[in-house]
C-alpha cells in the first residue's frame, strides 16, 4: 500500500493553492508520497514547504482519506485543509519540480485541474458528493 497526503490551502481572499509539476500534465493540490518513517502530517508539513514554500503554524483540519486506485493499484491519499491565517510562506526546495504554483477560486478551478482536484474542491466549497475515490 502506498499513502499520500494532500493540502488544501487557502489565502485571505478565499482562493486556494494549486501546483503544476513539471513531469505530468494538469494542476494538483500541493502533497506527495509519505517516505518511510515520517507520519501524514510530517509528510504533508514537508511537501507543502518542497512544493509550495507554504509552512502550517496550526494543526491542519483533516477533511478526509481517499482511495486512489484509479489512478495507482492500493494508494490512499489524506486530505487537510490549512485555512487562510494557518499556514506562512518559507523557502521552498521544488528542485525542479513545480513548474507554476497560482491561487484560484475553488468554485471555478482551471480547465486543466485534475479529476481529483475539481472533485475535492467541489466537495470541500460546494457540499459535493464523496465517494471515497480520489
Amino acid at each position: 500500500m502506498t499513502l499520500g497526503a494532500r493540502g488544501i490551502v487557502e489565502n485571505e481572499s478565499g482562493e486556494v493553492l494549486l501546483v503544476r509539476h513539471t513531469y505530468t500534465r494538469g494542476l494538483y493540490l500541493p502533497g506527495g508520497g509519505v517516505e518511510r518513517g515520517e507520519t501524514v502530517m510530517q509528510a504533508l508539513i514537508r511537501e507543502l514547504a518542497e512544493e509550495a514554500g507554504v509552512r502550517p503554524h496550526s494543526d491542519p483540519e483533516m477533511v478526509g482519506i481517499y482511495s486512489n486506485h484509479r489512478v495507482f493499484r492500493n494508494d490512499h491519499v489524506v486530505l487537510f485543509r490549512i485555512p487562510a491565517g494557518g499556514w506562512r510562506e518559507c523557502e521552498t526546495d521544488c528542485a525542479g519540480e513545480i513548474s507554476e504554483a497560482l491561487w484560484v477560486n475553488p468554485l471555478f478551478p482551471p480547465g486543466d485541474a485534475t479529476p481529483g482536484t475539481k472533485r475535492r474542491l467541489a466537495e470541500v466549497f460546494a457540499g459535493g458528493p464523496n465517494d471515497g475515490h480520489w
